[in-house]
Parts: C-alpha cells; sequence; structure tokens
C-alpha cells in the first residue's frame, strides 16, 4: 500500500522518483536536496470496483416520448392500462432482453411483469 513520506528536513512532502546513477526508486523532496529510498515499490494503485445493477435511470416525461411503444399493461401503482416501455441496455448476456415499462398516467417504472421472477435483477 502507497503511503505518503515527508521530508525530515524541511517536512514537506516527498515525491516518488527514479535515481538512474543508483538504479532505485527514491522520495525526494521539491524544495531541498532530501532524499530516501523507496522501501515499498508500490507508488499508485487505482481499485476499479465495479458494481453493475439494472437501474431503470431517469425517467421523467418518458409517457409523453412519442418515439417509445405503448403496450397494455396494468400499472402496479395505479392501476392505469397504458406504459410506454424500452429495453433494457446493459450489455450483460443474463439481462440482455429484460422490459422496462413505465407508466403513462404517474410515471412509476416497473419490470416486465411476464419474467420470472427468479430471473428479475435487483432495481432500486
Amino acid at each position: 500500500m502507497a503511503s505518503l513520506h515527508f521530508c525530515q528536513d524541511c517536512n514537506n512532502l516527498l515525491y516518488p522518483k527514479a535515481d538512474p546513477q543508483r538504479r532505485v526508486m527514491v522520495y525526494a523532496c521539491r524544495i531541498c536536496q532530501y532524499d530516501e529510498i523507496g522501501e515499498n515499490k508500490c507508488v499508485y494503485r487505482n481499485d476499479l470496483l465495479t458494481v453493475t445493477k439494472e437501474q431503470v435511470g431517469v425517467t421523467t416525461d418518458l409517457g409523453a416520448d412519442p418515439t417509445l411503444a405503448h403496450a397494455n399493461q396494468i400499472c402496479p401503482q395505479c392501476g392505469h392500462d397504458d406504459a410506454v416501455y424500452f429495453q433494457d441496455q446493459s450489455k450483460r448476456r443474463e439481462t440482455r432482453m429484460i422490459l422496462f415499462f413505465v407508466c403513462t398516467k404517474c410515471n412509476t417504472s416497473y419490470l416486465d411483469p411476464t419474467l420470472p421472477t427468479d430471473n428479475r435483477p435487483d432495481i432500486e
């Protein structure tokens, strides 16, 4: 794990730098001439944590969008029988054909009701 090092002479931050004469990495001060050999070879570590969940996203005024198809689906929130729908945009193999419905009356988003409950992704 990379950590911060400070100059023992002027207490400024030490920066990693290659020392070509000694052929080692050193932590050097940019203010004075102080440097120390770095024992840890890790200068920077970038951990990429990707958690992907299917999310309905921003669905403001989707009911008024003329480019979306309409379906006779009963809204679980208000009971209205008109909804627009669109396909899931994720590229994951197990969820690529999921339909999202948006009620044209109350703007509630819900999943395809014909989808089996064990295959439904978690949406928030």
